[in-house]
């Protein structure tokens, strides 16, 4: 079953993709970006998605999957070493 936000337009995931919860981390100017728990064939993993809005509906563009948790402590690791790179 989807939480997510009550307020929101559903979110653009089909089956056999089972949304079981998401966050929305921006949605302006035709683009949605959200992370996504879905559950498929009885795994879960988190996604995080972007769409465009076109004249018939939310079109995926990019999906990146999370499969467990030590891939996301890799990422974490390399976003953290790569941000204060951003400065100057």
């Amino acid at each position: 079953m989807e939480e997510g936000r009550a307020k929101e337009e559903k979110i653009p995931i089909e089956p056999p993709l089972q949304v079981v919860d998401y966050r929305t981390l921006s949605k302006a100017f035709g683009w949605w970006a959200a992370a996504v728990l879905i559950e498929s064939w009885g795994r879960k993993q988190v996604c995080l998605y972007l769409w465009q809005r076109k004249k018939d509906g939310w079109k995926r563009k990019q999906k990146f999957t999370v499969h467990d948790a030590e891939k996301w402590e890799q990422i974490v690791q390399a976003v953290e070493e790569l941000l204060p790179k951003m400065q100057g």
